[in-house]
């Protein structure tokens, strides 16, 4: 995957007359917890008015079998979103865990039940291995809920070092990955 649909394509920042290019991400969002369409949307709704973000397509909502999870855990709602940015990818971090926050998600036990969950898949063809991020998001190509969604969306995609969507979701079970005709995200 390239940084940008056209790899020339250049933002100037208007801040400091600095130049930035412009990368395609795919954020994937997930709730289990109270209203879980209205986080879903409210979240990608945040992530629309952020600044330096165009989103580009959103894919249909999904109800998914929880995976990793406390017994008696919920169904989740899933949905991915396919933005180009200018930001960072920290900056781009930062903005969903601030999303996650405003939508009153409680980080205790690892897999616990989430108000909202925003997780960056992939930035460009960007990788990173540190303290705070990982990209391509480490387990993106073992999970059904996100190359569902992303496959609707992307027919193309592709995570950096893992393949092809499209060849990926073979690999995987998808049986508790179900689209929920009833639900949309509205921009």
């Amino acid at each position: 995957m390239t940084e940008s649909p056209t790899p020339y394509v250049l933002d100037a920042d208007t801040m400091t007359g600095g130049m930035r290019p412009i990368r395609q991400a795919v954020v994937a969002f997930g709730s289990n917890m109270g209203d879980r369409h209205g986080r879903i949307q409210g979240g990608v709704s945040t992530l629309e008015d952020t600044p330096e973000v165009t989103v580009v397509a959103i894919s249909s909502v999904y109800e998914t079998e929880p995976i990793g999870t406390p017994d008696g855990s919920d169904k989740f709602l899933n949905a991915v979103v396919l933005i180009d940015t200018t930001l960072t990818v920290h900056t781009l971090l930062d903005r969903a865990l601030a999303i996650e926050d405003a939508f009153g998600r409680e980080r205790s036990e690892p897999g616990a039940p989430r108000t909202l969950d925003v997780d960056l898949i992939i930035v460009g063809d960007r990788v990173a291995d540190d303290d705070q991020l990982i990209l391509p998001h480490p387990r993106a190509h073992e999970r059904g809920f996100v190359l569902v969604p992303w496959l609707e969306i992307d027919p193309e995609g592709e995570i950096p070092g893992k393949g092809f969507v499209a060849d990926l979701i073979s690999g995987v079970d998808t049986t508790g990955v179900t689209k929920r005709e009833d639900l949309e995200i509205i921009l």
